[in-house]
């Protein structure tokens, strides 16, 4: 028996050795300084921003750079650069694949960095002592100084073309200067699979809204409910809004059911009045209405197809009210009171075959205003039902009362294309301390075909009508990477002293279920204003 443990040991010992060995070791990288004004240093790894003042991040890196000292200089070199070295180094460049570059080719597909084609990376000598360096180029960059003795065999590292991804702006990354700063948070789900209240939830969780009154945090995510004993594909039809509660954000108690879906597939592939137009209900949003001294709550019902992607369609929204008045009647019961917005002659393009996919409203100075999403858009009209492509956009609508009617802002405004040109997913509108509005929402996954931040996001106005490029929030920089493909915040609390709760729904791919995480946030009101003004 020992001798078997001690062969199992031996083997065991071997693949993890196999499986080191299998990744390249960073290179071993050479002190140098920078002679010329201007010129910044970064830390070369995914992130980190290459070009000075241009959003062109790293989002691959191989693992010989990963750790390495680059250099940030311009986009398009106009004069050279110099650094001075103790000894003798090697000079890592960064160019684009069909663009000469200098010295000898080290790394094939070495950087992934977004906007750009794939990155070779090629080796160029200096002695010791002051050298001019980089020669002048189109989309150079150098991503390290390494010792001279550091052999580099030409090997292809195999990431992937960085225009697939358009540019983006990570918050603190790109200037340095972050409007939240992440603060902390469990680096693990604070509602997982087999805690208590997910029986019956076989999918996790995805969007919604939560809401702090006094010292209790009420949340009202959409549940994947699914069925025993049928695929994970009908955990996103046959769904229900939960009302969960808690006082730190972390321990949460499952109140109860606010509505369930009916999880009937469609008939017909057209916006047909025989298919049930509840099959699937998302997206719960609770906003306070004063002057009616009761909560609101705005939901998503969708028609559901079995075959045609996207399988959510024709998305209508609902807006009921507590029967309960005050704050205290935030658990419900609700009635409902009507759709609010849905397909019709009014209906823009951009909606797309999902149609109405999320919708928050917020006051502004003359009414309210909406921001409402729509999907898997049409080029023309006659594109009906089902010629598709695929981007996730919203608008502006506009109404005097909560209560409505509420009116489509003209395709002058919408789709709002300032803050990203493809994908922005179920917003939340809130007013900073200084007036500012901020929405924080989706920023779109890293998976199923698409190549977009895979982070929380969130945009800026003034006014509630124009809005700014998104920022993106770099939570696993103080949060351990549960998740591999992060989703929809559903609040951001005020606790006081610019601290802030996210509460988020993420993915971990590997299972069924689809979690809930938290992260602290702290408020830079310095760059808010600098951003603000």
């Amino acid at each position: 028996m020992r001798a078997l443990i001690t062969t199992i040991s031996i083997l065991i010992s071997a693949v993890f050795y196999v499986q080191a060995q299998s990744v390249p070791a960073r290179w071993k990288d050479a002190p140098f300084t920078v002679v010329t004004p201007g010129v910044t240093t970064f830390r070369t790894a995914p992130l980190s921003y290459v070009f000075a003042g241009e959003k062109n991040a790293v989002v691959r890196i191989a693992p010989e750079l990963d750790g390495l000292t680059g250099l940030r200089v311009p986009l398009n070199i106009t004069s050279s650069i110099q650094i001075k070295c103790k000894q003798p180094v090697q000079v890592l460049y960064g160019v684009p694949q069909g663009t000469e570059g200098p010295g000898r080719r080290v790394l094939q597909n070495g950087a992934t960095i977004t906007g750009l084609p794939p990155m070779d990376i090629y080796a160029v000598n200096y002695k010791s002592g002051t050298q001019t360096i980089l020669e002048k180029g189109l989309s150079i960059t150098i991503l390290g100084v390494v010792d001279a003795k550091q052999t580099m065999p030409l090997r292809d590292a195999g990431l992937p073309d960085g225009r697939l991804w358009a540019p983006f702006i990570v918050d603190g990354f790109y200037d340095g200067k972050p409007v939240f700063e992440i603060l902390r948070g469990p680096d693990k789900p604070v509602i997982d699979e087999g805690m208590p209240g997910t029986e019956g939830i076989l999918g996790g969780f995805e969007g919604g809204a939560c809401v702090k009154i006094n010292t209790t945090y009420h949340m009202f995510p959409t549940e994947r409910a699914g069925q025993e004993g049928i695929e994970a594909y009908f955990d996103r039809v046959k769904t229900r809004i939960g009302h969960w509660t808690s006082t730190d954000a972390i321990h949460w108690k499952r109140e109860g059911t606010i509505y369930a879906a009916s999880g009937t597939y469609a008939v017909t592939d057209d916006d047909n009045p025989l298919n049930d137009r509840r099959g699937a209900i998302w997206s719960y949003m609770p906003v306070f209405n004063k002057q009616a001294n009761r909560w609101y709550g705005y939901y998503l019902a969708y028609t559901v197809s079995r075959e045609i992607s996207p399988n959510h369609s024709f998305g209508r929204i609902w807006r009921a009210e507590s029967t309960v008045p005050g704050m205290e009647g935030i658990g419900g019961p609700y009635r409902d009171c009507g759709i609010v917005m849905e397909p019709g002659l009014d209906t823009q393009l951009w909606e797309g075959r999902q149609g109405v996919d999320s919708f928050y409203p917020y006051p502004v100075k003359d009414g309210w205003l909406a921001l409402y999403g729509g999907a898997y858009p049409y080029k023309k009209r006659s594109d009906y039902p089902d010629k598709m492509f695929k981007a996730w956009y919203v608008g502006l609508a506009k109404s005097a009362s909560l209560e409505g009617p509420w009116t489509r802002m003209d395709t002058t405004v919408n789709p709002i294309r300032s803050i990203h040109p493809s994908f922005i997913e179920n917003p939340i509108v809130y007013t900073l301390p200084n007036g500012t509005y901020i929405a924080v929402f989706d920023g779109g996954p890293e998976g199923w075909g698409l190549h977009l931040p895979n982070m929380m996001g969130y945009s800026l106005s003034k006014d509630g009508f124009h809005w700014s490029e998104a920022r993106y929030l770099p939570i696993e920089t103080k949060v351990k990477k549960w998740w591999s493909i992060m989703r929809t915040p559903v609040c951001l609390v005020d606790e006081g002293n610019d601290v802030y709760t996210i509460v988020y729904a993420a993915i971990d791919v590997a299972k069924r279920f689809h979690p809930m995480g938290m992260v602290k946030l702290k408020l830079n009101t310095d760059v808010l204003k600098r951003l603000s003004e």
